[in-house]
């Protein structure tokens, strides 16, 4: 039996190596745009209110050093009240708008008087971390306009979202990129 040369045991080698290589790569490729394209729309990442259980890793999972997921008031449905669980920690020392009060931890919620004994509050986007204590304050103890969203214009849209994998409420799935957010309405809560 004639012995294969060493260089010809390379070349198979490599050649082998080669193949599965470029197997693999068009596998991930297709994979990629299997979860980028559906139907031919594309498709973005969002998290469904309704399944939402404000479980703080929205604002520790994302790839993102500031979460992509950021808090947003529904205010169709926001009963503007004096005291919003969305916004003061459980048992406030007084209803004012002082950080020892305030349940966000970044100061992110602004309160702002309209008349008695109605509140206006609003989400400064570039302070909120997507922890969700708002969101889950407002949702047990009162009427759930504060909600989570994936913001689209931070939002890298991964193939594989991080957050989606921790969310323990598969509250994350994709949605078209011609409707990219998922907002309460006034029914849900009626």
């Amino acid at each position: 039996m004639a012995e294969v040369p060493d260089r010809v045991q390379r070349r198979a080698f490599v050649g082998d190596l080669l193949r599965v290589a470029g197997a693999l790569g068009f596998v991930g490729v297709a994979g990629y745009l299997a979860g980028r394209k559906s139907r031919g729309g594309e498709l973005v990442w969002q998290l469904d209110p309704q399944k939402c259980i404000a479980c703080g890793n929205c604002a520790t999972h994302c790839v993102l050093d500031e979460s992509a997921v950021k808090c947003v008031d529904v205010f169709e449905i926001c009963g503007y009240c004096e005291l919003c669980t969305g916004y003061f920690e459980p048992e406030p020392i007084a209803l004012t708008s002082g950080a020892e009060n305030q349940l966000c931890p970044t100061g992110a919620i602004r309160r702002t008087f309209i008349e008695d004994p109605y509140y206006e509050y609003e989400i400064i986007s570039s302070l909120c971390i997507g922890c969700g204590k708002c969101v889950k304050g407002c949702a047990d103890f009162g009427n759930g306009s504060l909600h989570l969203q994936v913001r689209h214009d931070r939002c890298k849209n991964c193939n594989e979202c991080a957050i989606a994998i921790a969310c323990p409420s598969q509250a994350f799935s994709r949605v078209p990129a011609e409707k990219p957010y998922l907002f309460k309405r006034r029914e849900a809560h009626a």
